[in-house]
């Protein structure tokens, strides 16, 4: 069976880590796997949402340990085979945000280092009630630097700063509290609650949607001024879209529009 598993049904993907016995630990294949498709989906204009999954009793608990102990013996202790590692995570982590399609995570089990990080670089978080979040490389040694920079833009910085000294897991009540996710529901229901966030934002103009994330993660890293102009000159560009046109008029005439995506 593949590491990484792709369904399709009604304009969302479900994709799948199909790693159980590893935990769906982003070993190099997973990496790899993962990269592979968002590229395929970026171009892939009959999906308009992914959601991002785990096989097993986890989501992902972050980054192969066995293999990053066999890298050490290399004559340069691992150096390069580490800066590759942590340069095609990084890699895959921004390809979410630049991914034209939002990417829901669906999170049970535990979501632990790098693991954490692939929850936080996603656009939005489902999780069951019972999911253990952690920053936790700290506990063995390993402060989790990388997985840092996601969850620094996910959540308060003095909270982040505590997570990452400490190794503490949160639950899914704190994670939903501090803005980690979205949504913390029973596991089972977390399928259906994950496909029923995917299915609303499906249903949108797609076009309307695309650009409007582009743009969400680009004004955030600008000063108030330039974000409001960027924004501003976003919204004469949606505009101008015909379907956009169609969706104003029809509810003025309310009506369904008739978008031809």
């Amino acid at each position: 069976m593949a590491i990484l598993e792709r369904y399709d049904m009604d304009g969302v993907a479900r994709l799948t880590m199909n790693a159980p016995e590893r935990l769906n630990a982003l070993s190099d294949d997973m990496l790899t796997a993962l990269q592979s498709e968002l590229e395929a989906l970026s171009k892939d204009r009959d999906i308009r949402v992914v959601i991002l999954a785990g096989d097993g009793r986890a989501f992902c608990a972050g980054h192969d340990l066995r293999e990053m102990t066999a890298a050490r013996q290399a004559a340069d202790r691992g150096a390069a085979a580490f800066k590759d590692l942590f340069d095609r995570c990084a890699t895959m982590m921004t390809s979410l945000h630049k991914l034209p399609q939002p990417v829901i995570a669906q999170v049970h089990g535990i979501a632990a280092a790098a693991g954490c990080q692939l929850v936080a670089s996603c656009d939005m978080a489902v999780a069951a009630d019972d999911t253990r979040f952690g920053v936790n490389g700290v506990n063995i040694g390993l402060f989790c630097s990388t997985p840092m920079v996601a969850l620094t833009r996910n959540i308060p910085r003095k909270r982040a700063f505590e997570m990452l000294t400490t190794g503490r897991f949160i639950e899914a009540a704190e994670a939903l509290e501090l803005g980690l996710i979205n949504r913390a529901v029973p596991l089972a229901d977390l399928s259906v609650a994950t496909d029923e966030l995917a299915k609303t934002v499906a249903s949108k103009l797609d076009s309307a949607v695309r650009i409007g994330k582009s743009a969400f993660y680009a004004q955030s890293e600008m000063s108030l001024a330039d974000a409001y102009a960027f924004a501003g000159d976003v919204m004469v560009q949606n505009m101008l879209d015909p379907d956009t046109a169609e969706g104003i008029d029809a509810f003025l005439s309310k009506r369904a529009p008739h978008w031809h995506r």
